[in-house]
């Protein structure tokens, strides 16, 4: 795997909607990067058109990949409380499944030449929840699948207090399960100070989405994503607590909302706005 160098700036894959491996190439020299997390691939999350020889046409491009991102069927983002409902392992009728499809995201992982893998756990249940041993029984279960791969997993923050997912991760003790660390779906959910948040979880902040958002203005309704630098995340205060706590990996840009040029016309604002952040 090509080393990456500390604080690099990178894009996610799916956000610039691509399809094919030619096409996100073409984006990224468009951009004047290199660095991307790549979505696996799977039908219903980001599909490629060169299917199972995906890894092999990305290993040739020559772009630097910092790990892969998994989806999973049926996940629906309609509102919060849908994906509250449908998310990662919350519904305990499709955890099976969903472990035989992060078995194909871990296969697709290795493939790719890397060793790190992201995705949404679900909605973590609180303490004295009957539902929190089975879930984090199943966290517990992801993660020895990839241990045994040699991966590290980074679940999504957001979807759960900082204080909520820390518990959760002292009381599994998982060494490679850690946190891809996403301050805008913090104020989207509207779960807390992104900013405190990275102190709390700074141990196990492996990666990181950068992407701008405010806060719902009606409770149980989505916040509003944003062109960075146009929310209430702060992320000229986001990045230099992130190097404070001793964050040294890729910021990497996720857009969500608009056309795929939209996308990337705030994608590459977000470059140029990134970098201004970082020389100062």
């Amino acid at each position: 795997m090509a080393t990456i160098e500390p604080l690099a700036i990178g894009v996610c894959s799916w956000s610039l909607q691509v399809k094919n491996i030619p096409e996100l190439k073409g984006f990224l020299n468009r951009l004047g990067i290199d660095v991307v997390q790549i979505a696996c691939g799977d039908p219903h999350h980001a599909s490629w058109d060169e299917g199972d020889d995906m890894p092999r046409a990305a290993l040739a491009a020559g772009f630097r990949m910092t790990g892969t991102m998994l989806g999973f069927p049926g996940e629906d983002y309609t509102t919060p409380d849908h994906i509250r409902r449908t998310g990662g392992f919350g519904d305990p009728n499709t955890r099976a499944e969903r472990l035989d499809i992060l078995a194909w995201g871990l296969e697709r992982t290795l493939a790719l030449g890397l060793r790190d893998i992201m995705f949404h756990g679900g909605f973590i249940p609180e303490p004295g929840s009957p539902d929190r041993k089975p879930f984090l029984d199943t966290l517990a279960k992801a993660a020895d699948m990839a241990a045994g791969r040699g991966i590290t997993i980074a679940l999504e923050t957001g979807q759960e207090t900082a204080d909520l997912l820390r518990l959760t991760l002292d009381e599994l003790r998982c060494p490679n399960l850690k946190v891809n660390f996403d301050p805008a779906n913090m104020l989207l959910y509207d779960m807390g100070d992104p900013i405190r948040a990275v102190e709390i979880l700074a141990p196990d902040i492996r990666s990181v989405h950068v992407k701008d958002a405010k806060r719902p203005k009606v409770k149980g309704q989505w916040g509003e994503e944003v062109p960075l630098g146009q929310g209430e995340t702060n992320t000229a205060l986001f990045i230099q607590t992130l190097k404070k706590v001793g964050y040294r990996g890729p910021l990497v840009i996720e857009r969500e909302v608009g056309t795929q040029e939209e996308r990337f016309r705030d994608i590459a604002y977000g470059i140029d706005f990134l970098r201004k952040v970082l020389a100062s």
